[in-house]
């Protein structure tokens, strides 16, 4: 179905060329002052000027390297936040205890890919408390993923740890243990393998992250595009050269929580960063008020949001004789599942037609109703319309997309025998079904069709209060 785009376009990339002069905008000047939580008179990172090398020749020295890790690994300690799925890192002898971390860090660490640690807290623990475990995971359906995963977003993960879940499972090897095995897991790419690998099995590699880069960048005072491949590959390589060869997962998960929590995007908190004598961005801004620390690394251009159209039907089947069954568990709403592949891959949704443009009403009642005669059979010889109201629109802001949504809410009672219709639908269980109201208000929808649903439920109490 259409009622989602079914792919997101990339943002556009800039050349490397573009990104190497230091940006010349004018903003206030950083404080004199540089308080440090960590050993005193470290070494400096910062360079005679304010030219910026090529990115290809930079590095950290073995004393700049030290002494990084030295004053993160203290600040972490100090003022790391209290997150259900950390521990103090440390080895672990006991192999099933290890794995059962291993297992907390990826469902956390997937979580928290694209979407805030505050929303991830309760989720994580809803998620433990079902599947304390993955081999319980792995025991569970793609709808009751989906259910628990709902209103988080990008479902593809969720599908993702299921589909881990079984292929570690059914191996009979227990959870892999190191970044190359990892990768071979579906959905683990190399920032979660790293993450898994560093912080359970304490294998000495590092992880890169939106946070890890911004922290390198500012360190090394490096402006070019983190979009880039090339650069994004450079970070890996200064990531490597900072990562602890004894506490490697508390150091990586510093670096991160640096990045998180002092040296944001917009408002980083240089006079309480515990590497700001060590931040060649810092430095540099201190001698040139030309430059600010959030000048680095350099901002991707976004693209503009593509807008999209879809009309969504809301079709509600009733069984029986008069007009109060739409009220009764017997009535039902019709669902159609989404392909197995692509956006939103396997989730279930209200039946909806694609538009080309904004469209007027006659225009998209006739695409609904093509839409529902090829899709479900339902024409005039299957159906009567009991009623059929427009119950607005809304926009379903996507990260490059603005999709437009008109909803309908379509009554419709079967002229063609009702068992015969429900069985036809109960062999197709693949692809659609009808449920009734007490069902669809406990399934994991999606935030999209959330809204549609809610919708239809606030016109119909209108609409039993009467005028």
């Amino acid at each position: 179905m259409n009622f989602f785009p079914t792919h997101i376009s990339s943002s556009p990339r800039m050349t490397m060329s573009e990104t190497q002069a230091v940006p010349r905008k004018r903003v206030r000047r950083a404080p004199e002052q540089s308080p440090v939580v960590g050993p005193a008179k470290l070494p400096s990172l910062s360079r005679r000027d304010t030219d910026t090398p090529d990115i290809e020749d930079l590095c950290f020295t073995r004393e700049e390297a030290a002494a990084v890790r030295e004053s993160l690994l203290l600040w972490y300690d100090v003022n790391k936040r209290d997150l259900p799925w950390r521990r103090k890192a440390e080895v672990v002898e006991e192999e099933d205890c290890a794995d059962k971390r291993a297992y907390g860090v990826w469902v956390s660490e997937v979580m928290l890919q694209q979407t805030r640690v505050r929303t991830v807290v309760d989720y994580y623990r809803r998620w433990m408390a079902r599947w304390p475990s993955l081999e319980l995971l792995a025991s569970a359906s793609v709808e009751e993923v989906n259910e628990m995963w709902a209103g988080l977003g990008y479902y593809r993960r969720a599908r993702f740890l299921l589909e881990g879940a079984k292929m570690i499972s059914s191996s009979g090897e227990g959870f892999p243990r190191t970044v190359a095995a990892l990768r071979k897991v579906p959905g683990i790419g190399d920032y979660t393998a790293g993450a898994i690998a560093s912080i359970a099995f304490n294998e000495v590699v590092p992880v890169v992250d939106g946070n890890v880069m911004r922290v390198i960048a500012r360190l090394k005072a490096i402006t070019a595009n983190p979009k880039e491949s090339s650069t994004v590959k450079k970070f890996w390589k200064l990531a490597s050269e900072l990562v602890d060869s004894i506490r490697p997962g508390d150091f990586n998960q510093s670096l991160m929580e640096l990045g998180a929590t002092v040296c944001t995007p917009v408002n980083p908190n240089c006079c309480t960063c515990p590497v700001s004598s060590q931040c060649s961005a810092f430095s540099i801004s201190g001698r040139d008020e030309s430059v600010t620390v959030t000048d680095y690394p350099m901002k991707a251009v976004k693209s503009k949001q593509r807008e999209e159209f879809s009309a969504v039907s809301v079709v509600e089947i009733l069984r029986g004789h008069n007009s109060c069954d739409a009220m009764k568990p017997e009535s039902g709403y019709l669902l159609v599942k989404r392909p197995e592949g692509g956006l939103l891959a396997g989730l279930w949704e209200f039946p909806s037609a694609t538009l080309k443009k904004d469209s007027g009403s006659a225009i998209r009642k006739k695409a609904v109703d093509r839409r529902l005669r090829e899709v479900f059979g339902l024409d005039s010889r299957a159906f009567s319309i009991v009623s059929r109201e427009e119950i607005g629109d809304f926009v379903h802001i996507f990260t490059h997309i603005r999709l437009k949504i008109w909803v309908e809410y379509l009554v419709l009672r079967l002229k063609v025998d009702e068992e015969a219709f429900f069985s036809r639908l109960n062999e197709d269980v693949a692809t659609l079904k009808v449920v009734n109201n007490e069902a669809l208000s406990t399934m994991g929808l999606t935030s999209g069709v959330k809204k549609v649903y809610s919708m239809v439920q606030k016109f119909k109490q209108n609409i039993c209060r009467g005028p």
